[in-house]
């Protein structure tokens, strides 16, 4: 992969964790919705690859863990959201 394309994927990926973030801190954005996860899903995957590309493993194992975080989030939402309330 190119040195330019993997310089992409941390910028993109570090815009989306950002922008969640800034989203967050401002109450335009909830820690717990969906596009708070998937912004940091996103983010955190493409810096995971990033890190892997360039061997950085604690960056790397740190943004699989916080992906995995976001995911499991996102999963646990939506069972919640199709459960009918009793």
């Amino acid at each position: 992969m190119s040195d330019l394309i993997s310089e992409l994927l941390a910028y993109i990926g570090m815009a989306s964790i950002l922008m969640a973030f800034l989203l967050e801190t401002r109450d335009a954005l909830s820690s717990k919705g969906k596009i708070y996860l998937l912004l940091m899903a996103f983010g955190s995957g493409l810096l995971a690859i990033r890190a892997y590309l360039i061997s950085e493993w604690a960056f790397f194992i740190l943004e699989v863990v916080w992906c995995g975080a976001a995911v499991i989030a996102l999963i646990s939402s939506e069972n919640v959201e199709i459960q009918p309330s009793s």
